[in-house]
């Protein structure tokens, strides 16, 4: 009388597919985890702009004009502007605190109107509005604020 054994366990075949299916789902957790983190970054730049704007426009209300380009560089003139967090003058890309001329992936940029002005009525005259500059991640499309 001959014993017939029944086969245990998985063919090649079975484990292949299993692991090329865990291989597509774990693909499609990283493209998704990768494009909500681009998206948050995004959100945190519109609000940095937006903060930043908005103590703008209470130094313009408290001064009548704008701060220069080298006064937003300014490590003191940025402390001065009460409520202000420091964090919101950089880019969650970069490392640079400062304002770039033209906003690049990692840096936003600030640029008052005039041109060349100074707030010395003598010399570049008073900046009398501003636009703040930022790339969005994803598209590299510049984002802009300006006064009101």
């Amino acid at each position: 009388m001959a014993l017939s054994r029944k086969q245990q366990g998985f063919t090649i075949v079975e484990l292949l597919i299993v692991i090329i299916v865990i291989g597509i789902l774990a693909t499609l957790v990283l493209v998704t985890f990768t494009g909500i983190q681009q998206s948050a970054r995004n959100t945190q730049r519109t609000t940095d702009i937006k903060a930043v704007a908005s103590h703008l426009e209470t130094y313009n209300a408290k001064n009548g004009y704008y701060p220069t380009f080298d006064n937003m560089n300014d490590d003191t003139f940025i402390t001065s502007l009460k409520g202000l967090d420091k964090e919101s003058t950089k880019d969650p890309n970069g490392d640079s605190y400062d304002f770039a001329a033209t906003a690049t992936a990692t840096q936003y940029a600030y640029a008052p109107t005039p041109s060349g002005c100074d707030n010395d009525p003598d010399v570049g005259g008073l900046c009398t509005g501003f636009t703040l500059t930022w790339q969005e991640e994803g598209t590299a499309a510049d984002q802009s604020v300006s006064n009101l």
